[in-house]
């Protein structure tokens, strides 16, 4: 379980520092609530940016596209309205859904992102 999180924050780190690249600022990183968690939350503008990561050290099942089932669909969909409304300021802010896909070491190359939408 250590190594897990260790590899999900290095896999986090990876895709917050791209983000930060092209200009997006880092609103929320790992909030939680009782519906499930918000791995990165970042800003741009008048835009949000919701970041599910998923670390992979191969690519037997799609890079982490697997992982990207209904049910944790859901339960991102259920942190995103407690998020909410613990932020109802936030309310009329356009929002997007990414996945990063980020290869794990060993592995080398370029992290994966696959948009969706609410």
């Amino acid at each position: 379980m250590a190594d897990s999180r260790l590899s999900g924050g290095w896999a986090e780190q990876r895709a917050l520092r791209l983000l930060s690249s092209r200009g997006w600022r880092l609103r929320s990183r790992n909030w939680r609530c009782r519906w499930g968690e918000l791995d990165l939350l970042v800003e741009k503008g008048d835009r949000l940016l919701l970041v599910e990561v998923k670390g992979r050290r191969s690519g037997i099942d799609g890079w982490g596209v697997a992982a990207l089932q209904r049910g944790k669909r859901q339960r991102l969909e259920r942190a995103w309205q407690c998020w909410l409304l613990a932020h109802p300021q936030e309310l009329e802010r356009p929002v997007e859904l990414v996945y990063a896909l980020v290869p794990l070491p060993p592995r080398r190359g370029a992290v994966r992102w696959i948009r969706a939408g609410f």
